[in-house]
């Protein structure tokens, strides 16, 4: 759940909800989306691929044993997960369905960087948090009573019971999840000066050829 809270006249953006534990090292994208679901040309219809080969055996039946697919974390939508998530191909599908999961945010020590471009591009945020940070936070969402962790995105923290902490996330990508835009909704806010700067080249060029 993401929200915006009012606090001091001001606006906190925060993403709230249940916490699920996926400790697995070294998640790749092939591993968040199987290659046989990249079949579809839109993002739509992502969700079941998500996780696949976890979430399901051969036959489609659900895994029992796979966190995702037992309660209360079937309602999660804030992931703590391992080392470097995201790593492998570029593929983008993979944010996509994590999004359509509905999966917020992944919470961990380091993540692939084209993975990052894409969720920043997508919604899905990425909090960076140490080691020791992290393994609390493991402990802390293996709860089956459904602990729920609040990531405050202007302060750069994370709430989780007796656990404050702070996360690291740069500024770019802060700025995107908070108010919400991507690379095309930036273009457009600027697309007066970027007009204005391509009229200015056309004009320098076809001064140069009359030279």
């Amino acid at each position: 759940m993401n929200d915006w809270q009012g606090k001091d006249g001001q606006m906190t953006k925060t993403i709230k909800g249940i916490s699920a534990p996926l400790p697995l090292a070294n998640v790749d994208t092939d591993v968040i989306m199987p290659k046989r679901f990249l079949i579809t040309i839109t993002r739509e219809g992502l969700a079941d691929g998500t996780f696949a080969d976890l979430r399901f055996d051969n036959e489609g039946a659900r895994r029992p044993d796979f966190i995702l697919n037992k309660a209360p974390w079937t309602q999660a939508n804030i992931l703590v997960v391992g080392d470097n998530f995201g790593c492998g191909s570029s593929r983008e599908h993979a944010v996509w369905g994590m999004r359509q999961l509905g999966i917020d945010a992944c919470i961990g020590t380091s993540f692939a960087g084209i993975f990052y471009d894409n969720a920043r591009k997508n919604g899905l945020a990425l909090p960076i948090v140490s080691h020791q940070t992290r393994d609390l936070l493991l402990r802390f969402a293996d709860d089956d009573n459904g602990a729920e962790i609040e990531i405050d995105l202007i302060n750069r923290t994370i709430t989780a019971g007796d656990i404050d902490a702070p996360f690291e996330m740069d500024p770019a990508t802060q700025t995107a999840l908070i108010r919400g835009r991507d690379d095309t909704l930036d273009s457009l806010e600027h697309a007066g000066a970027i007009r204005e700067y391509e009229a200015g080249l056309k004009s320098k060029m076809r001064v140069s050829v009359i030279k």
